[in-house]
């Protein structure tokens, strides 16, 4: 069942998705060599805590940390442990914020120090298509044309998109319906109205599209170990056009529409 929300309640969604990205801003500056991502995670706990927020990851189905930290090959759900970042590293940060009641989602990876040229064309092509798909967030429209817009900017950069992952439904829940994915058919899918909100998130890999899930039962890596970047935003569905409800905040880049 699709969930739309009253005005306030995007507003409830966009106060948690404020502090979504002011943590994801706190923690990449933080974010060089010899860091450990459990490092990071802490400084994450503790900056969400501090602002009376919730990191709604932690505890969600078990997991044990309080967000996502993906290096590299690792396309999500990485769990922060000893791993000490390198240069040339790509590092995904993933945080979701519970705020009075209410949920926010998004995720943005990094390169650190001097990278590849190829990771930094996976980079650009991640944020261009999320900005694809957020353009066409728009009432009247359905997931397929977002979905295919994503697709078409991955696909024509050389890159792949993950298949058997998908963006979702977020507010009430971490995770409502509708499933949105990285891949589709225009004019397919669930049709988007006005008060929807929804986390459109590319996930994309510098060789196929093949994921495997480690022994850990969430840490989910590309089969052929080549490099991935994740890039998210929770968006609403508005009479104005889409609203990013987790805008970037210190970045060198931001997705805006």
């Amino acid at each position: 069942m699709i969930i739309r929300k009253s005005a306030r309640e995007i507003q409830k969604i966009a106060a948690a998705g404020a502090l979504v990205a002011e943590t994801i801003a706190h923690v990449g500056s933080l974010l060089g060599p010899g860091v450990t991502t459990e490092e990071l995670d802490s400084a994450a706990a503790a900056f969400i805590r501090e602002r009376d927020g919730i990191p709604t990851s932690e505890g969600y189905k078990g997991y044990p940390k309080a967000i996502c930290i993906s290096p590299n090959d690792v396309v999500v759900h990485g769990i922060p442990d000893g791993y000490v970042v390198a240069e040339g590293d790509l590092v995904t940060l993933d945080v979701g914020v519970t705020l009075d009641g209410y949920i926010a989602d998004s995720a943005y990876t990094f390169g650190v120090g001097a990278i590849a040229p190829e990771s930094q064309s996976l980079l650009d092509t991640g944020q261009n298509a999320l900005a694809a798909g957020i353009a066409e967030a728009v009432a009247g429209n359905r997931v397929g044309d977002l979905s295919h817009a994503v697709q078409m900017v991955v696909e024509r950069a050389g890159f792949s998109v993950v298949r058997s992952l998908v963006g979702h439904g977020v507010g009430r829940h971490y995770h409502e319906d509708p499933h949105i994915p990285n891949f589709g058919e225009p004019g397919r899918g669930p049709l988007l109205s006005e008060g929807m909100t929804i986390a459109i998130e590319p996930m994309i890999t510098a060789g196929d599209s093949e994921v495997a899930v480690m022994d850990d039962g969430w840490t989910i890596r590309t089969a052929d170990g080549s490099m991935s970047a994740h890039f998210e935003h929770t968006v609403a569905i508005t009479a104005e056009g889409p609203r990013i409800l987790t805008p970037r905040v210190g970045l060198a880049r931001s997705v805006e529409v």
